[in-house]
């Protein structure tokens, strides 16, 4: 090389070893890196991080040994201010030739003996390859794991505190353990543990898999909103009983009816085919609404707000068989009202058409308010009956109108 070429070169080595410095010391100050280092690290990130140390090492020392041949080169070109020939191929062969000895950990196994390595040097271009190959490798793990950590971190840490906030509750409303909030904290204990200290034992293609703790998110969720509505219910609870009292109230109301209804149908429909209301649904619901007011004396809210909800269910059931039976029984009576009510409509149609005094129309009538009025009543029969009348009626009035 020429004193120029030495020159241009040394320029050119001297910046590169500048940037190289400058990226190493990024790559020690990463927050990735400091995590990893002052983690509790096991698994799959254990077993990575520590070939990413061993290289990262290496890579110092062979930055090291890169640099004192730097240093060499400099230093005897700064000795000869106008270098002859030996002086250039000396400065030739630091800085163009074989004269960076790397570490023993880098020499290729094709070049060791039973002995231990042979003695082998690379060129300054060969040594940044080298380097360059081993700082991608850290680099990339660093930035896996952080990657990770920054994906997992911050959801396991709000869903730690929607645990502790959770168990706050509970415990504020019950005094006791729950069992599936325990079961839950068991799981995010042990996800916590596995996202601190193995990351990387979570990415799958690439990517940080959130599925698990996804699901622990989702059943926090909906235990904190189940606690949060049974803090609502112990709020509320004097209103909330106070309706179902009413409710109860209602259902008495109705049962009462249904029987009456029941026995009426009895005694005024033939054959009515109906069967008996049930009885007691009020009084079973009062007891089991005493029930509750026990498990309120002794602060046992989260249960209670189970066996409430199941009370208002109930409650609801209890009123609509009330209701049904009461249906049952008065559609009977509604429909026998109804046959009477139509019969007279048709009496009157009769009346103005002139047909009053019609034979046949007055003996259909008279049959079928016999019926009718008589108990019990053949519903059956009346339905017949006023069909009847009501045929005739139309009949006799279609022969009216053709004469006319």
């Amino acid at each position: 090389m020429s004193r120029e070429g030495v020159d241009h070169a040394l320029t050119t080595l001297r910046d590169e070893r500048d940037r190289i410095s400058s990226s190493l010391l990024e790559l020690e100050r990463h927050p990735g890196g400091r995590l990893l280092k002052g983690a509790r690290l096991t698994g799959e990130t254990w077993r990575r991080w520590e070939d990413a140390q061993a290289r990262l090492a290496t890579l110092w020392r062979l930055f090291d040994a890169y640099q004192r041949v730097l240093d060499a080169a400099g230093e005897l070109r700064r000795q000869a201010s106008r270098p002859d020939a030996a002086t250039l191929m000396e400065l030739s062969g630091l800085l163009s030739g074989f004269s960076v000895e790397p570490p023993d950990g880098e020499i290729p196994l094709e070049h060791r003996t039973l002995l231990g390595p042979q003695e082998r040097r690379i060129t300054l271009d060969e040594a940044v390859a080298m380097m360059s190959d081993a700082y991608e490798f850290v680099a990339g793990e660093i930035a896996a794991a952080d990657a990770a950590w920054s994906v997992l971190l911050e959801p396991l840490e709000r869903a730690e505190e929607s645990w502790r906030e959770t168990a706050r509750l509970a415990h504020s409303l019950d005094g006791t353990r729950h069992p599936e909030l325990d079961r839950v904290g068991r799981e995010l204990t042990a996800l916590g543990r596995l996202v601190r200290t193995d990351p990387l034992s979570l990415v799958r293609d690439g990517r940080p898999d959130t599925a698990r703790l996804d699901r622990v998110c989702a059943i926090l969720t909906t235990l904190g909103d189940e606690l949060a509505g049974v803090a609502r219910m112990r709020e509320d609870y004097t209103e909330l009983a106070a309706r179902v009292t009413v409710s109860v109230e209602e259902i008495e109301e109705t049962e009462r009816r249904a029987h009456d209804a029941y026995a009426t149908a009895l005694s005024k429909i033939h054959s009515p085919n109906l069967p008996e209301p049930a009885r007691g649904l009020g009084t079973a619901l009062r007891d089991r609404l005493a029930a509750l007011e026990r498990l309120r004396e002794a602060g046992r809210w989260v249960e209670m707000a189970g066996r409430f909800a199941e009370l208002e269910r109930a409650a609801a059931d209890a009123l609509e068989r009330a209701t049904g039976d009461l249906r049952l029984s008065a559609g009977l009576l509604d429909r026998r009202g109804e046959l009477r009510g139509r019969l007279e409509a048709y009496r009157a149609k009769a009346a103005r058409l002139g047909l009053a005094e019609d034979e046949q129309l007055t003996t259909l009538y008279g049959e079928a308010r016999e019926v009718l009025w008589t108990a019990p009543c053949d519903l059956r029969r009346a339905t017949t009956v006023v069909a009847e009348y009501q045929r005739a009626i139309r009949a006799c009035e279609s022969e009216t109108g053709t004469r006319r």
